[in-house]
């Protein structure tokens, strides 16, 4: 983090307005795309970013500058997104440490799909996918979190985000594959 930015947020600590402002504008466009991502409804998506905003403006001293303040803000944003969205929910979905099979460590480094399927599509697809899994797909893929950041963001262990991450893939690239097959007979 540059010094111009510990100094914006040591001035933002001693609740300068202006210095608030200024990270706010910084931010704000990046933090929005983040939460529609998430909650596709863009007046619930800036209402998320507002009270992320007022979070972490009030929680600053916990902040430290290990991480850049924007990282920072995006792990507040992608938590109250999902909070949102598990209060939306009727019941949550537990998975039973038990259950869960072992995984291949391989899992994660293909991602490979077929020529002729766009973003676009992947992003659809990534939409359709059971909650349980699509979460830790879009925390994964998207937005670029490790098993250890997924498993403190939902609350789940970190073999829960391998395993959900592994039949989340599989569950996508069979859509693809479907997908593809079916419009390219």
């Amino acid at each position: 983090m540059s010094s111009f930015q510990i100094h914006i947020v040591e001035k933002c600590k001693q609740n300068d307005r202006q210095a608030q402002m200024q990270l706010y504008n910084q931010y704000c466009n990046g933090m929005l795309v983040v939460a529609f991502r998430f909650v596709k409804d863009t007046m619930e998506a800036e209402d998320i970013v507002q009270e992320a905003f007022i979070r972490a403006f009030s929680k600053l001293d916990q902040y430290e500058a290990q991480v850049s303040f924007g990282a920072w803000l995006k792990r507040i944003v992608v938590n109250r997104c999902i909070d949102v969205l598990k209060s939306k929910r009727k019941r949550l979905i537990e998975l039973e440490e038990h259950h869960l099979s072992v995984i291949d460590t391989d899992y994660e480094s293909d991602w490979t799909i077929d020529d002729g399927i766009s973003i676009e599509n992947v992003k659809q697809e990534i939409e359709q996918l059971p909650e349980k899994y699509r979460y830790v797909v879009m925390l994964y893929l998207i937005e670029g979190y490790d098993h250890k950041e997924i498993s403190e963001i939902l609350n789940i262990s970190e073999v829960a985000s391998r395993t959900q991450l592994s039949r989340g893939k599989q569950k996508l690239l069979n859509k693809l594959k479907l997908q593809k097959n079916g419009t390219r007979s």
